[in-house]
């Protein structure tokens, strides 16, 4: 029963001021109207600036960019080796050298042992 003579009591509230909330919003609104719309403007106005602006930036990025793909596709057999080179120089450089000491003891050698050797001295 408390529950609905707090609701009844909110309500009366709310219905009395109904009125001079409804001639608030109107006053409050038409203010903010104008100036939400002096916003909007100004910020449109920005944009339409700095999208002209970026586009020429753009341009010149797209210029850039395009430079930069060239120098690579120029330079991908080189870099390439050497991506490899590194690769071999990392992951095969101690099993090289662990093997090199067996080979040591040999007088005959056969190529990929030749090749091991060779690998190790332009590689120390």
């Amino acid at each position: 029963m408390a529950f609905a003579l707090a609701n009844v009591a909110v309500n009366k509230v709310t219905a009395i001021s109904a009125g001079e909330r409804q001639k608030r919003t109107v006053v409050i609104s038409s203010v903010l109207g104008k100036s939400h719309l002096r916003r909007r403007g100004f910020l449109l106005s920005v944009s339409l600036a700095l999208s002209v602006s970026s586009s020429s930036q753009n341009d010149s990025k797209t210029a850039l960019m395009q430079k930069y793909l060239k120098k690579s596709e120029e330079n991908k057999a080189k870099n390439d080796k050497e991506r490899l080179q590194g690769y071999y120089k990392r992951n095969y450089k101690d099993y090289f050298e662990f093997i090199e000491g067996s080979i040591k003891a040999k007088t005959e050698l056969s190529e990929s042992e030749k090749g091991i050797l060779d690998w190790l001295q332009s590689n120390k």
